[in-house]
């Protein structure tokens, strides 16, 4: 049977917001029997955009990750309700039943994305339902995603096998795998919001002026000397080379340029590191 997923690109969030917004407007003051209760009009809504800073000035980068609930495979906060408080729909899309839930504040602990949330006046947890109550009625898109202006947020009503070779095509993962829930939420460009860059700036000096240096080949190295990846600066003399792990392990990059000393920098990676304006000297 097909199952919704998520397909979200966070190399084209922009952090406008819409998604919130949308999502605050199809539920704040709204009651959906069998699929929700209203969401309070203050505090989070089902969906939220985090942000990841990566890198120093002058050579920074900002990425946006929009958050929904994962509606996993292995969802914690369906193994944890009792009596029919969480299910699962034969389309994938997980939802918290709106009376039966009610008084399980245990349930917000249980989802390792913070998607769920917890409404005081109702003593109801909440989350993301995948808008299923307009699914219900024939809509192929959620609010966030029919919101969103840069295609950043998409819904995909697909098979699982076709939704594994789509994401293995697209290199689509997911967040968080190591937590083992099998999200149905897949992401593009997550290296932007995830893992880390390496990246620099060359210049060199003629007739007495510093300029960048285009051109300079470099060469990405692990500690062991095999090499990684190589590129050449653009026309402002940088390179970057990006969706790297952070896990403390020591890497070396070379920069070569005909006529001028070659130079290798040795980084331990622990964050994304931008190693400065770099000069090469003439041989």
């Amino acid at each position: 049977m097909k199952e919704w997923y998520f397909v979200i690109d966070v190399e084209k969030c922009e952090n406008c917001q819409n998604c919130f917004l949308a999502c605050k407007d199809e539920h704040v003051g709204n009651e959906w029997p069998g699929y929700a209760a209203s969401m309070p009009d203050e505090g989070p809504a089902w969906i939220s955009v985090r942000a990841k800073e990566r890198g120093r000035y002058p050579f920074i980068d900002v990425a946006y990750l929009p958050t929904p609930c994962m509606h996993c495979a292995n969802a914690r906060c369906l193994d944890a309700a009792k009596d029919g408080a969480v299910f699962r729909r034969p389309d994938g899309v997980v939802l918290i039943d709106p009376v039966k839930a009610k008084g399980r504040k245990d349930l917000v602990a249980t989802c390792p994305y913070g998607a769920i949330n917890w409404n005081e006046d109702l003593q109801l947890p909440q989350k993301c339902t995948f808008c299923a109550h307009l699914l219900d009625r024939g809509w192929v898109q959620t609010r966030c995603s029919q919101s969103c202006p840069t295609g950043a947020i998409t819904v995909r009503n697909t098979e699982e096998e076709e939704m594994r070779e789509l994401a293995e095509k697209n290199k689509l993962e997911t967040y968080q795998p190591e937590v083992g829930t099998g999200p149905r939420a897949y992401y593009g460009h997550l290296g932007r919001f995830s893992k880390c860059f390496i990246g620099g700036s060359v210049a060199i000096r003629i007739d007495g002026r510093d300029e960048c240096a285009q051109g300079v080949v470099a060469t990405l190295f692990t500690k062991e000397g095999t090499e990684i990846a190589e590129q050449m600066t653009d026309s402002y003399g940088d390179f970057k080379f990006d969706n790297l792990e952070a896990n403390g392990r020591k890497h070396s990059v070379q920069l070569a340029l005909q006529g001028y000393q070659p130079r290798t920098l040795v980084v331990e990676l622990k964050e994304s590191a931008y190693l400065g304006v770099l000069f090469l000297s003439q041989l």
